[in-house]
C-alpha cells in the first residue's frame, strides 16, 4: 500500500505538471509530439491524433516533446504554424509557466476538496493557562476564560486572538472575555519578547502571556468559503515555500534540512497510514513545492526555460546555440549535485535518526 501510495501521488503531481504545459501548448496551437509520465523508455502507449501519449520506464518525473523544440525538428505530420521555436517568446514563456502554475492550482483544488468534505478543525478562544507575571495575568485574566472580542473585533477562534495581537503590537488593548454567565472588559498592554519563527530566526512579537486551552472546534464551510478558505491555505503554502527557498540560499535554514524522493517518500507513507484527507493535503503540499521550485531559474528547469526567453525578449533574438548548450550542462551538473546532495541527507537521516 505504502508504494502504490507513492506511485499515486507522484503520478498525480506529474500528470498535473506536465498537463499545464499541454493545454497551454494546444491553447497556442502548437504541436505536441510526445506526453510522457515518467522518463527513458516506452512501457505503453497510445497514439491519438498527431500526439503519443505514453507511461515511460523511470517514474520521477515527466514531458512534453513540442514540435520544433529540437534544431532540425522534421516531422510531416506538423505545419509551419505547429512549430515550437517559431513561435513569440511570449507564447512559448506562458507554456513552460504553465507547469509550475497548474502545481499550484492542483493544490488549490486538493485543499477545496478536503474543506469541502472535511471542514476545518479550530482552536477555541478559550485560555488554557496564563504565564506567571505576565501582561495578561497581571491585567487579571485566568484559566478557563472565553475571549470575546478585542478592541471591539470578534473573536471566533484562536487565530483571530493572535493576528489581532500581531498586528497591534504593543499598544494597550481592550480585552473582553466570558468568565461564566459574566462579560468583563480588561485593558492590557501586551510586552514584546524575542521568540524563534519557523526558520529558527529570533525576532520580536507582542504577548499578552497566554496560552490557548485544547479545546478543538470543528466547522463544516459552504462551497464558497471552502473555495476562499482553499485559496488562503495554497498562498500561505507558497510563500512560505519562497521564503524557505530564500531562507535556505542564506543559510538561516541548514542545508541539511534538504530532502529528496526517499524523504517524500517515506512522508507519503506516513500520512498514508494516518487517513485519506491527511496524504491528500501532503499532496497539495509537495504540489506546491514542486511547482516553486520548478521556476528557479536553473537551466533545465522550468525556471531556466522561462529565464532564456526573457533574455529573448529583452534582447530581440534568441540565445546563441552553444550559450543555451554550455548553460543547461551547467544546470544539469547543478540539478544532479543538489539531487545527490538531497539523497545523502535522506541516507543519512535514515541512519542517524533526528
Amino acid at each position: 500500500m505504502d508504494i502504490v501510495a507513492v506511485i499515486c501521488v507522484l503520478g498525480l503531481l506529474i500528470l498535473f505538471h506536465e498537463l499545464g504545459h499541454f493545454l497551454v501548448a494546444k491553447f497556442f496551437g502548437i504541436g505536441v509530439k510526445t506526453f510522457s509520465l515518467g522518463f527513458g523508455n516506452r512501457l505503453v502507449g497510445i497514439r491519438y491524433g498527431k500526439t503519443e501519449y505514453r507511461i515511460s520506464l523511470i517514474p520521477l518525473g515527466g514531458y512534453v516533446k513540442f514540435f520544433g523544440e529540437e534544431e532540425g525538428d522534421d516531422d510531416p505530420r506538423f505545419s509551419d504554424e505547429e512549430d515550437f521555436s517559431k513561435r513569440p517568446p511570449y507564447q512559448r514563456m506562458l507554456v513552460v509557466m504553465a507547469g509550475p502554475v497548474f502545481n499550484v492550482l492542483l493544490a488549490w483544488i486538493l485543499y477545496f476538496f478536503i474543506f469541502m468534505n472535511v471542514g476545518q478543525q479550530v482552536l477555541s478562544t478559550k485560555i488554557g493557562d496564563v504565564v506567571e507575571n505576565s501582561p495578561a495575568q497581571i491585567a487579571g485574566l485566568k484559566k478557563g476564560d472565553e475571549i470575546v472580542s478585542i478592541n471591539g473585533k470578534k473573536t471566533k477562534y484562536w487565530h483571530d486572538i493572535v493576528e489581532i495581537i500581531t498586528t497591534t503590537k504593543d499598544y494597550p488593548l481592550a480585552v473582553e472575555v466570558k468568565r461564566g454567565e459574566e462579560f468583563i472588559i480588561f485593558e492590557i498592554t501586551p510586552k514584546m519578547e524575542k521568540v524563534k519563527n519557523i526558520f529558527g530566526e529570533e525576532i520580536e512579537v507582542p504577548k499578552l502571556g497566554i496560552v490557548a486551552s485544547n479545546e478543538w472546534r470543528h466547522i463544516n464551510l459552504s462551497p464558497f468559503k471552502s473555495l476562499t478558505e482553499s485559496f488562503k491555505q495554497t498562498w500561505i503554502i507558497t510563500k512560505l515555500t519562497f521564503e524557505g527557498i530564500i531562507k535556505l540560499i542564506e543559510r538561516v535554514i541548514p542545508p541539511e534540512t534538504v530532502g529528496g524522493p526517499i524523504m517524500i517518500a517515506q512522508l507519503v507513507s506516513k500520512e498514508a497510514k494516518a487517513g485519506f484527507w491527511e496524504l491528500l493535503a501532503l499532496t497539495a503540499l509537495i504540489s506546491i513545492n514542486l511547482g516553486i521550485l520548478n521556476l528557479l531559474p536553473i537551466p533545465v528547469l522550468d525556471g531556466g526555460h522561462i529565464f532564456f526567453y526573457l533574455l529573448e525578449m529583452i534582447m530581440r533574438r534568441p540565445l546563441s546555440p552553444n550559450v543555451r548548450e554550455v548553460a543547461t550542462k551547467i544546470g544539469l551538473a547543478i540539478l544532479i549535485f543538489i539531487m545527490i546532495f538531497a539523497v545523502y541527507n535522506d541516507i543519512n537521516r535514515m541512519i542517524i535518526p533526528r
